[in-house]
């Protein structure tokens, strides 16, 4: 039957009431994994599109890194796992179920069912509805093995556990037939080789994304909104889906220098002021790409709403309205000629047939699917008999009433679905008992609203003469729109190729029009070793700063890979780390770049310890946080790393701090070259230089942010060049920061006594100076007296005046001592 349901507030706009329709249904992923002898496989569920994506057996090491990077992208919300299960996973388990922000649901099922031709066999019984109910499970193996990799068993023994899940929680069939299995309307292969290593404390410092709680108080609890992030202001979709892949594109930086040359070159094609009228145009269609996973799996369960074929026919309108602006764009660039030849004929079939079929003012009036005028003979001559019914049942009301009591004053003919045509009475005022509704000649059926409702001879021949029309036509319309939704779903293919197209031509459109704006240009990408950016900038600084002072960072193959930048704080050392950082981080992901030139080599990692974490979560003190996250850059950075640390060693005290900084980038500077990653460490642990406690070589650089003194005001320039910061200038800085002077002053003197050696006295002790002024005095004093003179008391001048100068003097010389 016709899923239909009463319409939504707020008109008749498909996108919109699909949207709205979307929110109501949750996200649920179910992930499934199998660790085996160092190696791992696994697959996921996406109720949302019904897709089963799948990743091929690969090596893992003992802590699981790839899985966890895994869960880091998919966030599943269901983790299943064997129950017979070795101690890397067993591991892993209790280190993510000690992670306060983020707990999926852990299921484990016995290690049968993780049996190899279980899988195989759940994965022919799976419920596909893009192949036919009259496939062989010869020919669905056929179709399987061209889809899944039957050369990973670790990935196809979790795909078993992965549908006994499935089936036993019904995701998303919970309130179909118990013969409705959950459907799977694609297989995707999932990939993680050549992703860059970045871990969330690194996308945390250098503020790739940043979440903020919404604005409107009527949507706090209902999520959160982007905040000052890259990208927040590189994300200029125009489609939900475009930006769903650009969230991907950040979490998943790549190597692959034939994808970025890919994604750089219609970058490079949009940013040209001359293209600026095709990007307004594309951008425009791709604002009704509407959620097709979404409409294909409601046409796979028979749940499509009126809005569902509205959203359609707009989306794949759209979609032909792109291809034939790209096919007047040169096909010389790779991403045109793939939609040129992807967007096929089905889009033209697809938009022809909806558009023939569907009559959408109708159906929307009428709330259910209507077909137009001229498809189906039989509804159009039901519906031309509908329209004139009403005329021709007046005509037999009066015919009626010429044979009824002439105490009844009217009547008339109805029809009612299911039941059928009846003769309709007002209820007469003697009319009270049910004895008195009998009427010669008429079958009494039901008493409604003081009307009395007969079946007449004349009401029976109606019935058989025009049947349930009502039903009849909802009937036959329906089984229009089965066959509708069957010739959509024998191309969805081509719906789904049309959805990853357009997606990522958003992306690249987006970051076209982020690029003109801030005036990006696009970087040089190398296979070597080599880092180069030229007056390069920081991408969010720049945006909420008046005045911007561009660095250039240079690393080569064999020297200068280890930089340590000293200055005065707030000169500008982390704000130059970080945008090294960014500026990396988006060559790699196909970007351009804040910069007057850049060549960038393929990084495989971008390590960071900038910025310590909140430890109550954790249960660690700061500083074993700190370690954490150095320990992550001295293990696992290569010759291709890009390694960024910013006071490190601050955490504890000055000599043990220094001895562990020195002691790390020793520890760099002792690899061969070809191993040796890049590194751009900031400190104000100034003695590391001074004390010379690291040896000068080719592989060492050492940089400072210059600063000048206009009198005793310190100014900063904020520009990088090579050699050492002197003085890490507190005390002009406590100034700039407003503290009292005096404050400043005694700061500088304890200072000053520290750094020459010599004692440092508390402000509340009388000083050397001071006693001895005080002492000769008092001699003085004794010496001014006439010891001859018969008037003279001593024993009173003594007691009172001398003595007591005196005592005084001895006190405080015992109590500070």
């Amino acid at each position: 039957m016709l899923a239909s349901g009463k319409p939504r507030a707020g008109g008749h706009r498909g996108g919109d009431l699909l949207d709205e329709g979307e929110a109501e249904d949750a996200r649920e992923v179910l992930l499934s994994v199998l660790a085996q002898h160092g190696q791992v496989g696994l697959c996921f569920y996406d109720n949302k599109d019904s897709t089963l994506h799948f990743m091929a057996d690969v090596l893992d090491n003992h802590e699981l890194h790839l899985v966890a990077k895994v869960i880091q992208e998919v966030h599943p919300t269901v983790l299943i796992t064997s129950a017979k299960q070795e101690r890397c996973m067993t591991r892993f388990l209790q280190r993510l179920a000690s992670n306060p922000d983020y707990k999926p649901e852990v299921v484990t099922y016995p290690y049968v069912d993780f049996g190899l031709e279980v899988g195989k066999q759940r994965l022919l019984s799976a419920n596909l509805p893009f192949l036919p109910a009259s496939a062989s499970e010869k020919d669905k193996m056929s179709y399987l093995s061209s889809c899944i990799s039957f050369d990973s068993p670790l990935m196809l023994r979790s795909v078993g556990a992965l549908l006994k899940c499935l089936d036993r929680r019904r995701v998303g069939v919970e309130l179909e037939d118990s013969s409705v299995g959950v459907p799977i309307l694609q297989f995707l292969a999932y990939t993680l080789k050549g992703i860059i290593k970045i871990d969330s404390d690194t996308y945390s410092v250098l503020q790739i994304f940043k979440s903020e709680l919404h604005p409107s108080v009527y949507k706090i609890n209902s999520g959160e909104k982007e905040g000052l992030s890259l990208y927040g202001i590189l994300n200029r979709c125009k489609c939900k889906f475009g930006s769903k892949l650009l969230r991907q594109w950040f979490l998943r930086p790549i190597q692959d220098l034939a994808v970025l040359n890919r994604r750089q070159e219609v970058i490079r094609f949009f940013t040209s002021p001359q293209n600026s009228g095709s990007l307004s145009t594309l951008q425009s269609s791709l604002r009704n790409i509407r959620n097709i996973p979404t409409l294909l799996r409601r046409m796979s369960l028979s749940h499509t709403k009126v809005t569902d074929w509205q959203s359609l026919y707009k989306t794949v309108y759209s979609a032909v309205c792109i291809r034939d602006t790209v096919r007047q764009l040169p096909l010389s660039i790779q991403l045109f000629r793939d939609i040129t030849e992807a967007f096929s004929d089905d889009l033209q079939y697809i938009t022809s047939l909806i558009n023939q079929v569907v009559d959408f003012e109708a159906s929307l009036r009428e709330n259910r699917f209507t077909v137009k005028p001229n498809v189906d003979p039989q509804i159009d001559e039901k519906k031309r008999k509908m329209m004139g019914l009403s005329e021709f049942l007046t005509d037999v009301a009066r015919r009626e009433l010429e044979h009824l009591d002439p105490r009844i004053p009217s009547c008339c003919v109805i029809y009612i679905p299911l039941i059928g045509f009846l003769l309709s009475v007002p209820r007469l005022p003697g009319m009270m008992e049910k004895e008195d509704f009998e009427i010669d000649g008429l079958d009494f059926m039901f008493l409604s609203e003081d009307r009395l409702h007969y079946r007449s001879q004349r009401t029976k021949e109606l019935d058989d003469l025009l049947g349930d029309l009502h039903c009849d036509i909802r009937d036959m319309e329906t089984a229009i729109m089965t066959q509708l939704q069957s010739a959509v779903l024998e191309r969805c293919g081509s719906l789904y190729k049309i959805l990853e197209l357009s997606a990522e031509l958003d992306c690249l459109m987006a970051m076209s029009s982020a690029s003109q704006e801030y005036g990006y240009i696009a970087p040089k990408l190398v296979r070597n070793r080599k880092i180069s950016i030229t007056n390069g900038r920081h991408p969010l600084l720049e945006l909420c700063s008046t005045v911007f002072v561009a660095n250039s960072f240079n690393s080569s193959d064999l020297k200068d890979r280890v930089k340590i930048i000293t200055g005065p704080n707030s000169s500008g050392k982390s704000i130059y780390l970080k945008q090294v950082g960014l500026i990396v981080f988006m060559a790699l992901i196909g970007s351009n770049v804040p910069a007057k030139e850049a060549e960038i080599g393929l990084v495989d990692g971008i390590f960071t310890r900038m910025q310590s974490r909140e430890s109550v979560s954790v249960g660690l003190s700061t500083f074993m946080i700190d370690l954490n996250q150095m320990a992550q850059a001295l293990n696992s950075s290569t010759g291709n790393s890009l390694v960024l640390i910013d006071e490190f060693g601050k955490g504890t005290n000055t000599v043990d701090g220094l001895s562990l900084l020195a002691a790390s980038i020793l520890f760099w500077l002792q690899k061969a070259p070809v191993d040796t990653p890049h590194v751009l460490l900031a400190t104000n642990f100034h003695s590391l230089l001074q004390l010379g406690l690291l040896p000068f070589c080719e592989m060492l650089s050492l940089l400072t942010l210059e600063t000048a003194l206009d009198g005793s005001e310190l100014v900063f320039l904020y520009q990088l060049k090579e050699g050492i910061c002197r003085s890490s200038y507190a005390a002009n800085i406590a100034t700039l920061a407003g503290l009292p002077t005096n404050l400043v002053q005694r700061g500088v003197e304890v200072s000053e006594l520290y750094r020459t050696g010599r004692p440092i006295k508390r402000l509340d002790k009388a000083s050397s100076d001071e006693k001895t002024n005080r002492c000769k005095n008092i001699v003085e004093m004794f010496l001014q007296q006439n010891l001859d003179d018969k008037s003279l008391d001593v024993q009173r001048f003594m007691k009172e005046e001398l003595l007591p100068s005196a005592g005084e003097l001895l006190n405080q010389g015992d109590a500070f001592s």
